[in-house]
């Protein structure tokens, strides 16, 4: 195979979704002429949202991955260049900083954006794929909206699961909390709070086997369960499942290079979103796990481009 000669930007953006496609948009139209370079699934989590009603700007609903395509195209006209290409390593003790991709092409940038993004964590069941979309989500704040008057499960035990039942008793009728332990492991606030929540009712000591449904058209109608104590088979009749067991962020890449929490999420300094090495910023979900909106990692792009862009001038 022949090598490519390497390719060079002052700015290389890896990774899209709503942080990658704004830096791209922002650091292009600064005449950075930016490098993007996105993997397998190009914009990211959106791709699997269908209905997007909380994006800024847009009155009627919006398809998650007709937004993303718009971001993409946005920022190829204002002179993005997009390569499809896996970066599997990176040099960051080095400058210029260094990339390789699996196609062997070797990139060198004067900075770089990392916006790889999270994915959420599934139970990986057939059914739970099968429904994602319509009735299965991993995202409270994005769905829960569709689910008034109905009855729904969120699966999980820790903070994201608790706060994800609350929010979604805001909607639902009835909220059933399934734990594969006997105790949660919330803050202890949090625990308190849902407990004095009626709306909202305990499965301990259980995991969802599978997810029934219609197939035509597709939608949710239940689920079945089993305790893991007694083994016990039980079906319950609901109208949605939200999987709340956690995010990972797509960071492995940048390991022993960049400051990261015990999550892997990226660390940036307060109000930037600056790494620890100079000239390498973060955004979107790779850093974010408290918001995780596309709004919010809309924003972050924005600032990583213009602080790139101020770096790149000294």
């Amino acid at each position: 195979m022949s090598q490519n000669p390497t390719k060079h930007t002052k700015v290389l953006i890896i990774g899209s979704g709503p942080a990658g496609y704004t830096a791209a948009v922002y650091a292009a139209r600064a005449m950075l002429n930016p490098i993007l370079v996105y993997g397998s699934e190009p914009g990211g989590q959106l791709t699997t949202t269908t209905d997007v009603e909380n994006f800024p700007g847009f009155a009627d609903v919006i398809q998650g991955p007709w937004l993303m395509d718009q971001m993409k195209e946005q920022a190829k006209a204002v002179g993005t260049e997009m390569i499809q290409d896996h970066i599997s390593s990176v040099n960051l003790k080095t400058l210029p900083f260094e990339a390789i991709g699996d196609t062997g092409q070797k990139y060198t940038a004067d900075s770089i954006i990392i916006s790889t993004g999270a994915q959420a964590r599934w139970l990986n069941i057939k059914s739970e794929q099968d429904f994602r979309g319509f009735g299965v989500s991993a995202c409270a704040t994005c769905d829960g909206f569709f689910f008034k008057d109905k009855e729904v499960a969120v699966v999980g035990g820790g903070n994201a699961a608790v706060e994800e039942a609350m929010f979604l008793t805001k909607f639902a009728s009835k909220v059933k909390l399934i734990h594969r332990r006997d105790s949660l492991r919330a803050e202890k606030m949090l625990q308190k709070k849902l407990m004095e929540n009626k709306k909202i009712e305990i499965i301990w000591d259980t995991v969802v086997e599978d997810v029934i449904g219609d197939k035509d058209p597709k939608n949710v109608k239940g689920i079945k369960i089993k305790n893991v104590k007694t083994n016990e088979i039980d079906e319950i009749k609901l109208d949605g499942v939200f999987i709340a067991i956690g995010h990972d962020p797509a960071t492995q890449l940048f390991k022993d290079q960049l400051n990261m929490d015990k999550d892997g999420y990226l660390i940036t300094k307060p109000d930037s979103t600056e790494t620890n090495i100079p000239g390498v910023y973060a955004a979107g979900d790779v850093k974010d796990k408290t918001f995780r909106q596309a709004v919010t990692a809309a924003g972050m792009g924005c600032m990583a481009a213009l602080e790139a862009e101020k770096f790149l001038s000294h």
